[in-house]
């Protein structure tokens, strides 16, 4: 049965991961603490529907109990920051870092054209010296360059995942290998 109920979760864990159950997530994600409610809804969730695939009834806690097989041995002290940081890092990754280098290359592309346009440059609020247009851009260009250093130093610290050590770190109710199994399927790796 042990095998039923692992393939009954992880089927209604992609149902939830493609939105099938988005309406059963009632809990608001704004609150207090380090996300018990959101981690026991989504446990509650994914119980229920895995009922329903093994008996043909919705709910419950037989076969699938929503903390003793959903969560087994999870702490949302460790899966809610955890999410957050892989949730960072692939938006960081995907998102605003390819954002930020298209920035960039066009501020570079514009200080190249622009390098002939002559203007007064402005300091303390007040007209100071000419410099070309081209200056200007190329000084926002290379701040952004810094501004993507400067989030990828991140990256190692949110890749370390708090994964494995349950409430108060003692890893207690939890598999040996749980943490560095989750953490290498991980898609923020170090």
């Amino acid at each position: 049965m042990a095998r039923q109920i692992a393939e009954a979760i992880l089927a209604t864990a992609s149902e939830v991961v493609d939105g099938r159950w988005d309406g059963q997530f009632v809990v608001d994600v704004f609150q207090t603490g380090s996300g018990t409610s959101t981690n026991m809804n989504a446990n509650e969730v994914i119980a229920g529907r895995a009922n329903e695939l093994l008996t043909g009834r919705r709910g419950g806690r037989s076969p699938v109990h929503p903390n003793d097989h959903v969560n087994l041995g999870q702490s949302s002290n460790d899966v809610i920051p955890s999410t957050i940081h892989i949730a960072a890092v692939c938006e960081i990754r995907n998102q605003l870092i390819p954002s930020l280098q298209a920035l960039r290359q066009a501020l570079e592309d514009k200080a190249s054209a622009f390098m002939g346009i002559r203007k007064i440059a402005r300091t303390h609020l007040q007209d100071a010296v000419p410099m070309a247009l081209g200056q200007e851009l190329g000084g926002y260009a290379r701040q952004v360059a810094l501004a993507i250093e400067r989030i990828q130093s991140v990256e190692p610290r949110l890749a370390e995942l708090a994964l494995g050590g349950t409430a108060v770190g003692s890893g207690m109710n939890t598999h040996p290998r749980f943490a560095s199994m989750v953490i290498s399927s991980s898609p923020v790796r170090r």
